[in-house]
């Protein structure tokens, strides 16, 4: 997503999914390099220095290059893996959207709360709704995104968002328009495809309990 809300166009270099075969714009796979000693490294902010294996963002795709062992032939010589690389993509992606969201909130680029997460999307300039994956789904239509499914953030949980914003959970939160909101959006794409495959989050809070506007669920 560009300046001012409008949806990015994906026009940078594109790679090759060794999984898959597709290639793709760059911001829509992971890279990842081998090291000296052989251990295979995520790369997600793409400028570790080495010969970059690209996967495309999705669960299957990585389930798939680490149980055919595709990186080590991308690699073209061994390479040492964690069984759970996957799971460990995902959290290290969830970190990543999560320090951006807190970026944001402290440039003044976001806010947190129903009643804040209203006012934003009514006054405009907002790039983008975020919204806890394990709220309520009732409390959630209530709020529309500014600009369709590419302005809307739905894969962080409400604990997630709660870190970005010092509070222990955060339903509804809402993103101006900037490039960190930009970054955001982008990263958290990678997220969502890389969660598509994960068990569902149940038994969060929801809308309307203690806590809304308070320490608890926002």
């Amino acid at each position: 997503m560009g300046r001012g809300g409008r949806e990015k166009v994906l026009d940078g270099p594109e790679r090759r999914c060794i999984a898959t075969g597709r290639s793709g714009p760059a911001e829509r796979l992971i890279r990842f390099v081998v090291s000296p000693e052989g251990q295979l490294v995520p790369d997600l902010a793409g400028r570790l220095p080495g010969r970059g294996i690209w996967v495309s963002a999705r669960r299957a795709a990585l389930e798939m290059a680490t149980g055919k062992r595709l990186f080590a032939r991308a690699a073209r010589q061994p390479v040492q893996m964690p069984e759970d690389l996957p799971a460990r993509v995902e959290a290290l992606l969830a970190q990543r959207v999560v320090e951006l969201v807190s970026l944001a909130r402290k440039a003044g680029l976001a806010v947190a709360g129903y009643e804040k997460t209203r006012s934003a999307l009514a006054a405009g300039g907002v790039a983008a709704l975020v919204q806890a994956s394990d709220g309520s789904e009732r409390g959630k239509t209530r709020l529309r995104p500014p600009g369709g499914e590419a302005t809307h953030v739905t894969c962080l949980t409400a604990s997630e968002i709660g870190l970005a914003f010092g509070r222990e959970h955060v339903i509804h939160a809402a993103l101006m328009a900037g490039t960190l909101s930009a970054r955001v959006v982008e990263e958290a794409a990678r997220l969502s495809g890389v969660r598509e495959m994960s068990a569902p989050v149940t038994g969060g809070p929801v809308d309307g309990e203690p806590g809304e506007n308070g320490v608890g669920d926002t």
